[in-house]
């Protein structure tokens, strides 16, 4: 049976009610905290299932990608937010290189403080290479 939350305008405090989708708008709605029917209909948190293509088109946005190459705090919250959008576990050198950016570190003083990261050429992960992420003056 369906959950259908309420929330009491006389009390004010908040309740939930199982009823079949029959009863609903048929079955009155009584408080069961003070009996009262003055009642209102309170919408619950929604999820909305998107595909793997939609959710890198929203990332593709040229919008999204405005002011990152001057503030390395944005930077850091859209490489977070494409990391939980891919849905893939980066390691945790990754996620310590997004907390120092979301702190506001400078991506070559990053670099400069963890130079194993990245591979054959060193580097920032996810930032070397990313068309100007190198130009934070």
């Amino acid at each position: 049976m369906p959950t259908y939350q309420y929330r009491c305008l006389n009390c004010r405090k908040r309740f939930e009610i199982f009823m079949t989708f029959e009863e609903y708008g048929v079955r009155s709605v009584t408080c069961p905290h003070c009996e009262s029917d003055q009642v209102q209909r309170r919408i619950g948190r929604i999820r909305v299932a998107r595909s793997e293509e939609s959710r890198l088109e929203s990332m593709a946005d040229p919008a999204s990608l405005e002011g990152l190459e001057n503030d390395p705090k944005a930077l850091g919250r859209m490489m977070r937010r494409m990391s939980n959008e891919l849905g893939e576990e980066m390691g945790p050198e990754f996620d310590e290189v997004i907390d120092r950016l979301e702190a506001g570190q400078h991506p070559d003083d990053i670099e400069k403080a963890m130079p194993d990261l990245g591979g054959d050429g060193g580097g920032v992960p996810g930032v070397d290479g990313m068309g100007g992420m190198d130009d934070f003056d």
